[in-house]
């Protein structure tokens, strides 16, 4: 009959009253049929599989209330699932030509019950024929002695689930089975309800309760539908079996135990169990566009991450947007490779820029009135060798698009996006070995899946919560985690030990007791593209010579650090996005290490960034801005190399550090901040001041004991940054400006190089010195238009300044009081003296270049003292006296220095020729020389010529 002949709907109707076999064969009459039956899918299809006993909706039981995309789609892979136990053909395999001549199984259906055939299930056991299907009846069935099961059979419970109860102890010794819509308890005296050594067995919509299923290989299993209630599975070696959609609660130790390699002798089920298992792999999904989800409003998630909030980064005049903080909608970001980092970094600085000149907008230092009268004296200083630097650094648009170019660079990858980039990663979440678990739920109970002894198991889509622990890997075991969610564990989400490895992938951590992941004592897990959040404790923990890959997560709202790395932990942390947790970003503590690359951390509590008590990380190439205290600590006994970092905006300091820490801080941009660009203290850490006792609770006694004796072989060839000797800290080539205090602002008890650093437009002095009883290493700095002194050296400090710029800052170019060398700078250009001695300074003054426009070149107050000689000295607008000793000290030397006087601009433009304005870096990296305690520090060699140019024009007057 012709599909047009009556309306749709119609036939619709008509067909919903088919059975499933009917439906086939209308499907198979032609194609106008095979697509009204497909029509069928939310009414008759949706009928058949809620309808069917032998297993539940395909959503359960974590999402029962969401219809899957094909009720005719799941109806079919039930339906094929619940036949493999049938697909044993072994007894054929001798010849394929056999196939042609197998009989159909003639099976019987026998009922066991006291209305039934037999009166026990042994009895009906002992009688039944391979394949034969054993219907229980209504009941409670009660086996006194163990049960052997020695021919293939369907044993299947009639009525509703929890109709039929079996009170046995079963062993198969057959190749396959299936039980089917049964409530089993363990019998009187043993606790092992079902157990196998070779053969496969299929549970559909079963109930086990107090007791464990024990399958071992070759055997192995499928589990559909299934609840363990205070029950567990234990599987030895597998090489492949599957649970579904099952439910686990109350469980005393853990839900699934998976022991052993998985073995090469492979049951003949796992080539079907193989198919199915690929059949139902859910595609990769894109993560959610509309940005990370705030904690769920219940319990602890609230309480600690509350409304997500945005901010905004104000760039000289501009406002960027770019860094929103509402985590991936705008924090958008993983690491590119350090090489496209850097030329992308340097965009900006190709673009075509205005020729840096003093009227820029960063030193609004003087009024019209004054320019024309200033321009016939000023020395044109622009063309250091960190003029290219400064002229980024000056203009906000350069800022701006630099902080853009950032955004691009970190933009957070996608799990499909390091699956095509990363072969090891799509090859562990394409595996298919070992205990496929996927759509279970584990609730209530003290553990989830525990996988030690070289085992192996797979997680997909399945929810942990309010247990002890998820998952616990050990005994160089794996495990593959895809979008899992763990949330409200009384300890760690997620711990991996003993050299245990794997892909934790896609899944939702958050709201655990302890840390979301614990990686200890040499497991080497990939960790990529999670959502960790929301926790009493850390994100991540890496401890005891734990490695890893961490690798563009999102990692927030924490009560501690984001990652905490101690213990020589040494993971690669790169591409994440790690924001308003409640303490640290990132700490790194008790000689932790780690490549940490490529990361934004932003509005974090505290530091972005904490090192202390012998960490030694290698930071490089990250973005730390708008947190609410300082962007890095580098707290007592601090190490590491901190490198092409951007910090950025933070309410604190850019970068806090002890003086006994030694950090190599190179090549950063640390500006915008709110109090200092650079602080060094020397004060001693008090126990409150890093996060409570950050790790107070958490067992860390095994580790701390053999951290010592753990050290991996290959440590230092894996760690370059440990083979680097490093004895007194350097602050070398960073740009440090637009600061809200002074850019950089020293007290400090040890040794410090501050070398080669573009130093301007900060709100304080360029450099404050204010303590420091050892030498202080000032060399080849540009420091330009702060908005004080461009260098502060307070009483009793020793410093040693060389070959630096001194700009154009709002009051004396340098000001000391302390003792030390100032050799060889350019002092030019600052509103008031170049240089000042005051009190009871002992300061050797030689070879430098001095200019002021308003007041003296030098000036010599109270009880200063030293020897001020062969310095070029250029007059100013002043008409006082270019050189003024003032101090009453007899051992006061002043000579050989020399005064110019201009009458042409021509003049000025060639007294910075020979040699060129400093600071001099040759070659893109400054010359060496010796400083305090053997360290190798730059430095310039040039010396300034103190005798009289030719020029006729210029007045020369020796003292």
């Amino acid at each position: 009959m012709e599909v047009s002949g009556l309306p749709v709907e119609l036939w619709q109707l008509i067909l919903s009253y088919l059975r499933l076999p009917d439906l086939g064969r209308c499907s198979l009459v032609c194609k106008a049929w095979y697509e009204l039956v497909l029509s069928l899918d939310k009414t008759r299809w949706r009928q058949l599989c809620l309808g069917c006993l032998e297993h539940r909706h395909p959503n359960w039981p974590n999402q029962p209330s969401v219809e899957p995309r094909s009720w005719r789609e799941a109806f079919k892979q039930h339906y094929l699932a619940s036949k493999t136990w049938t697909k044993n053909t072994q007894d054929l395999e001798s010849s394929n030509c056999l196939s042609l001549f197998r009989r159909r199984k003639g099976r019987r259906q026998l009922c066991v019950g006291a209305a039934g055939e037999f009166s026990s299930l042994r009895a009906a056991l002992a009688a039944a024929s391979p394949y034969d299907c054993l219907v229980l009846l209504p009941g409670v069935h009660e086996e006194q002695g163990e049960v052997l099961l020695k021919v293939p059979v369907e044993v299947v419970g009639q009525g509703n689930l929890g109709d039929v109860a079996l009170l046995a102890s079963i062993d198969q010794h057959c190749p396959t089975a299936r039980l089917c819509n049964m409530v089993f308890m363990p019998a009187r005296f043993t606790s092992v309800l079902y157990k196998t050594t070779s053969g496969y067995v299929q549970f559909d919509n079963c109930n086990f309760e107090s007791g464990q299923l024990q399958i071992h290989a070759p055997g192995t299993c499928q589990v559909k539908f299934c609840t363990f209630s205070q029950s567990s599975i234990h599987l030895r070696s597998m090489a492949l079996c599957v649970l579904e959609n099952c439910e686990f609660t109350g469980s005393e130790n853990a839900s699934v135990t998976v022991e052993g390699c998985p073995s090469s002798d492979r049951n003949w089920a796992c080539k079907h169990l193989a198919v199915l298992a690929k059949s139902c792999t859910p595609s990769m999904q894109e993560p959610d566009p509309a940005g990370c989800p705030t904690a769920k409003q219940d319990g602890w998630g609230e309480s600690l991450l509350g409304p997500v909030r945005t901010c905004e980064i104000v760039v000289g005049e501009e406002r960027s947007s770019f860094l929103s903080a509402v985590g991936a909608r705008a924090l958008l970001g993983s690491a590119q490779e350090d090489t496209e980092f850097r030329e992308n970094l340097q965009a900006a600085k190709e673009e075509e820029c205005p020729a840096l000149n003093s009227n820029s907008s960063d030193s609004d230092l003087h009024s019209d009135d004054e320019e024309d009268a200033q321009a016939v004296y000023k020395l044109p200083y622009q063309a250091h060798s960190l003029s290219h630097t400064l002229a980024d650094v000056t203009h906000s648009r350069l800022q701006s698009n630099r902080l853009h170019a950032l955004q691009r660079d970190l933009k957070l990858k996608s799990l499909q996006q390091e699956l095509q980039q990363d072969k090891e990663a799509q090859s562990l979440a394409n595996s298919l070995q070992g205990c496929i678990i996927r759509q279970c739920l584990f609730r209530d109970g003290k553990g989830g899946i525990f996988i030690y002894a070289q085992g192996q198991a797979k997680l997909e889509g399945s929810i942990f919560r309010d247990l002890t622990y998820a998952v616990r890997c050990i005994q160089n075991s794996k495990v593959i985690m895809l979008r899992n969610d763990i949330h409200h564990c009384k300890a760690s989400g997620i711990f991996l030990r003993l050299s245990a490895g794997g892909l934790i992938a896609d899944n939702n951590i958050h709201s655990n007791c302890e840390a979301g992941v614990d990686i200890r004592k040499g497991a080497n897990p990939l960790v990529l593209c999670n959502k960790i959040h929301s926790g009493l404790r850390s994100g991540i923990v890496v401890v005891g010579n734990g490695k890893g890959i961490i690798r563009s997560n999102q990692i927030y709202g924490n009560k501690e650090a984001g990652i905490y790395i101690l213990y020589n932990g040494n993971p690669a942390v790169s591409g994440n996005h790690i924001f308003q947790g409640l303490a640290a970003g990132i700490a790194v503590n008790e000689n932790g290490r780690g490549q940490i690359t490529g990361n934004i951390i932003c509005e974090n509590q505290w530091g972005g960034v904490d090192i202390r008590h012998g960490g030694d990380p290698v930071l490089r190439n990250n973005l730390i801005s708008c947190g609410y205290s300082d962007g890095m600590v580098v707290g007592e006994h601090g190490k590491g190399l901190i490198e092409g970092n951007v910090i950025y905006g933070n309410k604190g300091c850019g970068v806090w550090m002890m003086s006994s820490s030694l950090p190599h801080l190179i090549n950063n941009e640390i500006s915008h901040n709110s109090i200092y660009g650079v602080a060094v203290f020397c004060r001693k850490d008090h126990a409150a001041d890093y996060s409570h006792g950050q790790g107070r609770s958490e067992s860390f006694q095994e580790e701390r004991e053999g951290a010592g004796g753990e050290n991996d072989s290959d440590s230092e060839e894996d760690y370059p940054a440990a083979q680097r000797p490093i004895s007194v800290a350097l602050v070398e080539l960073n740009s440090i400006n637009h600061n809200g205090a002074a850019g950089l602002h020293v007290k400090s008890s040890e040794a410090l190089n501050i070398i080669a650093n573009v130093i301007h437009a900060n709100c304080d002095d360029g450099v404050a010195v204010l303590q420091s009883s050892q030498l202080t290493c000032i060399a080849n700095n540009s420091i330009s238009c702060n908005s004080r002194e461009g260098v502060l050296v307070e009483a009793e400090c020793q410093v040693e300044l060389r070959g630096n710029g001194i700009y154009e800052n709002s009051s004396h170019g340098i000001v000391s009081k302390g003792e030390g060398v100032i050799a060889e700078n350019d002092i030019i250009g600052n509103h008031r003296c170049g240089l000042q001695l005051l009190q009871a300074a002992d300061m050797k003054v030689t070879k430098n270049r001095i200019q002021s426009f308003r007041d003296y070149g030098i000036a010599l107050f109270d009880e200063a003292k030293g020897l001020v000689q062969e310095n070029l000295i250029f007059q100013g607008t002043s008409k006082k006296s270019i050189l003024r000793p003032m101090s009453n000290a007899e051992d006061c030397i002043i000579q050989n220095n020399v005064l110019l006087t201009f009458k042409k601009r021509f003049d000025m433009e060639c007294m910075l020729i020979d040699p060129p304005a400093r600071p001099h870096i040759e070659g893109g990296a400054p010359e060496s020389c010796t400083a305090a305690d053997g360290q190798r520090v730059s430095s310039i060699t040039t010396r300034v010529d103190g005798g009289c140019h030719n020029h006729g024009s210029i007045f020369c007057t020796i003292l």
